[in-house]
C-alpha cells in the first residue's frame, strides 16, 4: 500500500475513535496537554487535516481519548 493510503487510513482510524470516544479537538488537545504535550485545537486539526503526525502524537492521542489497544488489522 502507498505511504498516502497508509497515511490517510492511520489518519481516518484516530478521527473515527474521537468520534467514537465523543471526542472534540478542543479536548484532545487539553486531555494532550495534560499528559504534557502542548497541543491547541488548531494544532491538533491541522495534524489529522494533513494526515501527517508523528508516532508519538498518535500514541498520545489514543492514551488521551482512552483507547488501551489496537487491532493492526483497523489501520
Amino acid at each position: 500500500m502507498p505511504d498516502d493510503a497508509r497515511a490517510n487510513r492511520i489518519r481516518q482510524f484516530l478521527k473515527a475513535e474521537l468520534k467514537r470516544h465523543n471526542i472534540t479537538y478542543e479536548e484532545l488537545a487539553r486531555r494532550l496537554t495534560e499528559l504534557g504535550d502542548q497541543e491547541t485545537k488548531a494544532s491538533v486539526a491541522n495534524k489529522l487535516s494533513r494526515g501527517q503526525f508523528s508516532a508519538i502524537f498518535f500514541v498520545d492521542s489514543l492514551r488521551a481519548i482512552g483507547v488501551e489497544k489496537v487491532d493492526l488489522e483497523d489501520i
